[in-house]
């Protein structure tokens, strides 16, 4: 379309408050984290967008975010086994990971007991 890289900024901006859509951005953010079943996305310091159009609100995070393990997930309960449990499990036994998950089930997530029944077994 020709023209379209003429448009005034100014009338941008009252063209979207008419249509009720409002941008601003979130000053001094210093953390977002998007949580998932097996992982964390963590921003630090990143730059945060805020759109609302008619009451409903988007956020557009924008920065380079760090991935970080959560876990694992126990497929009876659907419950997240926090990978810090895991490694302490297997530092502690020198089990590898499906021997920690396991006995970590077996224990209700209860790391102590974990490193006890491998170390009695």
């Amino acid at each position: 379309m020709s023209g379209m890289g003429r448009i005034n900024p100014r009338q941008m901006k009252q063209a979207m408050k008419k249509m009720g859509i409002r941008n601003t951005e979130l000053k001094d953010v210093i953390e977002v984290i998007i949580k998932m079943p097996n992982e964390e996305l963590i921003f630090k310091y990143p730059e945060v967008g805020l759109m609302e159009v008619h009451g409903s609100k988007t956020y557009q995070v924008s920065g380079e975010p760090e991935s970080r393990p959560v876990g694992t997930i126990d497929e009876d309960t659907g419950e997240v086994i926090p990978a810090e449990d895991i490694e302490l499990v297997m530092s502690q036994t020198g089990c590898d990971k499906e021997t920690a998950v396991n006995a970590l089930q077996e224990c209700g997530g209860q790391p102590a007991e974990a490193i006890i029944k491998i170390i009695s077994s």
